[in-house]
């Protein structure tokens, strides 16, 4: 099963429980989406600073779906584990004046990367002989709110704009179920970005994903969780905590790892300690804003009791 993002009627710029359904999956059924880069298609490969004036940020991080889970309920949360992430032949950096960590010290500037054989390489004067290894993911995974509408920027309690680099092939991520069938939607691919990603876009692009989804029954989480690959540090536990205030995001990922531990079979005080003396606090999206996220890793390998 294919669902092509490229067609305007499979894209939706609000999050919303009003929003149908444009494909359903089973649980263990695997598919592919096809994502457009968070321009939305607007931002062109021929294009220079000069066409920056073109886009409608209002079109930024459309997201491909929703599509609907078979059988999930409200109560329920979903596994969306990412098999496959294949990204575009080229990409595109933008400083935007009125985005990003330090906006409105930097004259705007569109950068345009050639990625290929595992690395971005800039087109343009700017940054003109470095290479970026290729680390491919997904800035946008969500599933429908119960209620209201939000805004695709900002991340939410069920997903959305994360921008958590480890969100990269072979990630498995869990998701909180709302409304009958998830409505599970993707956006944003990255080819590369830094923790942060302060200059409020990363190594944007298209991609092509591969994704099968486990639905866990009266499993609901409170904010998204996240077992990946952390490039040479292996496999990690990754809690998130979604706010305004940094320090309440760091709050709330390390007390969702102190629960993922509790669950495993740790003592609060084991958890907290162990969150201490093996944990790490990072800042994984500080741009899109009004709400950061700061993500808690613990290396897999550390909970087996020897």
């Amino acid at each position: 099963k294919i669902v092509d993002g490229t067609k305007s009627g499979n894209i939706h710029f609000r999050w919303q429980p009003t929003n149908r359904p444009i494909a359903s999956v089973k649980p263990g059924e695997e598919f592919r989406v096809i994502i457009p880069d968070s321009s939305t298609m607007q931002i062109e490969e021929t294009y220079t600073t000069n066409d920056m004036s073109k886009i409608d940020s209002s079109k930024f991080d459309g997201a491909v779906g929703p599509i609907e889970i078979e059988g999930a309920e409200p109560g329920d949360s979903i596994e969306v584990e990412l098999r496959e992430v294949r990204t575009g032949t080229w990409g595109w950096t933008a400083i935007l004046g009125d985005f990003g960590l330090l906006k409105g010290r930097f004259q705007e500037e569109l950068i345009i990367w050639d990625l290929r054989d595992g690395y971005a390489t800039s087109r343009t004067e700017t940054l003109k002989g470095i290479r970026i290894p290729l680390r491919p993911f997904l800035g946008v995974v969500g599933t429908s709110p119960p209620s209201g509408e939000y805004g695709m920027i900002p991340p939410q309690f069920f997903g959305g704009n994360m921008d958590n680099r480890l969100l990269r092939q072979g990630a498995k991520l869990t998701l909180t179920v709302s409304v009958n069938g998830a409505m599970l939607s993707f956006a944003d691919p990255h080819g590369a970005q830094g923790d942060g990603e302060v200059c409020g876009t990363a190594i944007e692009t298209s991609a092509e994903i591969v994704a099968v989804v486990k639905l866990n029954r009266k499993a609901a989480v409170k904010v998204p969780r996240l077992v990946s690959e952390d490039d040479s540090a292996g496999k990690q536990i990754v809690a998130m905590g979604i706010s305004p205030d940094l320090h309440r995001a760091a709050t709330e990922a390390t007390m969702e790892m102190i629960s993922i531990l509790k669950e495993r079979g740790f003592g609060g005080n084991e958890a907290y300690a162990l969150c201490s003396v093996a944990g790490n606090l990072r800042i994984s999206e500080i741009v899109d804003e009004p709400n950061f996220v700061v993500s808690m890793l613990i290396p897999e390998d550390l909970l087996s009791r020897k």
